[in-house]
């Protein structure tokens, strides 16, 4: 069975949150084992604020890039069938060829940090030909009043709650949903081994 998509319990964890819905959306529950939430959380949440307080800060991107390498081994191990892979920089857009974009359709997810007032990590699980399908973690239940074209979904638990043009993504500001300055861009790409659509299991997807 899928779970719904979870929300942050606090202002300050996105990421962990936004890993583990990857991994709630990719496969059913009774796959997951408790270790992958333990582990998520340990090494999640490391940044301090001004004050010295430990988390107030979110999570650092070294530590996302240690989760992703983390679940890479833990899929090679043959405890899941997962795979993660961390890119970053000029590799981190939305467009048609992009990995983003491809790991997308083929049935993969990305998890990407972005703006919205503030560094930000989002799920994303889907795209058309100019809309990107997202479970932002942040909770919001009304439409947004700088950004009218953006979608805000709350009948689609299991599979997003916003569908956001690509146009406010591959900006280097620090704008709604932006992915800033490439130099500090990145993103994990994740999928479920059996359900990833590839040269072996699909001729669809290479026409």
């Amino acid at each position: 069975m899928k779970n719904p998509l979870h929300y942050q319990i606090t202002e300050y964890d996105c990421a962990p949150t936004s890993m583990l819905n990857a991994l709630s959306y990719l496969f059913e529950r009774e796959q997951l084992s408790p270790d992958l939430i333990r582990n998520i959380m340990l090494y999640s949440l490391d940044c301090y604020d001004t004050s010295a307080i430990p988390g107030k800060k979110g999570t650092s991107r070294m530590a996302t890039m240690f989760i992703s390498h983390w679940l890479q081994g833990y899929g090679e191990a043959g405890a899941l069938d997962v795979t993660s892979q961390y890119i970053r920089g000029n590799a981190v857009r939305i467009e048609e060829g992009s990995k983003i974009n491809d790991a997308l359709k083929r049935n993969g997810v990305a998890v990407v940090r972005l703006y919205y007032e503030v560094e930000h990590y989002v799920l994303l699980t889907g795209v058309t030909e100019d809309k990107i399908y997202m479970f932002d973690p942040y909770y919001k239940d009304d439409k947004f009043d700088e950004a009218d074209d953006i979608e805000v979904i709350l009948n689609e638990s299991k599979k997003y709650n916003r569908i956001v043009p690509f146009k406010y993504f591959n900006r280097e500001n620090e704008e709604l949903y932006a992915l800033g300055k490439i130099d500090k861009r990145e993103a994990v790409l994740l999928f479920n081994k059996a359900t990833e659509l590839t040269a072996q299991n699909t001729i669809e997807y290479f026409i």
